[in-house]
């Protein structure tokens, strides 16, 4: 089912989608509007700051907008919008990253994470955490504990070994301790 909710002289989901197949300003608006904080959230675990969260959620919905035809009615709207976002992240990082880390071989073992400490933390804290990341490390952090990819669909996304997503796995999530532990330190 589609999460906003469209007035009923409108004639329900698929005339607003037709709409916004159509161009129609006042559909595009009210999805954008409807999607706008659930989605920059997405983002914002995938960017290194707001402004390219941004750039990112902009790129998602011009994707959106170009593709909308392509959504089966009946489905979650949501959730096919947050596939394009997810996507369109997974674009700029590509863009951005032309460095590989170091293979699975190579990565430390990672003491067990203090759940207490986490535990503590707010989400926005968490998010700040997230975004100081490295790119690499955001990414598959993002996609595989976030989103719930595996790392053989993480590797294939990212055009890396799945050894290298594992190891950037690891690294992210240490470094998130370090990261978390400063910010519970002060």
């Amino acid at each position: 089912m589609m999460d906003i909710t469209i007035p009923y002289e409108y004639g329900g989901e698929q005339e607003f989608i037709n709409a916004c197949v159509r161009n129609e300003r006042w559909a595009q608006k009210e999805l954008y509007e409807a999607h706008y904080s659930k989605m920059m959230g997405v983002c914002l675990r995938y960017a290194n700051c707001e402004a390219d969260a941004l750039d990112i959620l902009h790129d998602g919905f011009i994707k959106v907008f170009k593709n909308i035809g392509q959504y089966q009615v009946g489905t979650s709207l949501s959730a096919w919008i947050r596939r394009i976002m997810v996507n369109t992240a997974i674009d700029s990082y590509r863009k951005t990253v032309r460095q590989r880390t170091e293979d699975i071989g190579e990565a430390f073992e990672v003491p067990s994470v203090d759940a207490d400490a986490v535990s503590q933390c707010t989400e926005k804290e968490i998010l700040i955490a997230i975004q100081q990341l490295s790119p690499s490390y955001r990414t598959v952090f993002n996609l595989n504990i976030i989103e719930g990819y595996p790392h053989k669909e993480v590797a294939e996304l990212l055009g890396i070994t799945e050894s290298t997503s594992r190891s950037n796995l690891v690294k992210a999530r240490s470094k998130l301790q370090e990261i978390l532990a400063g910010i519970k330190e002060h």
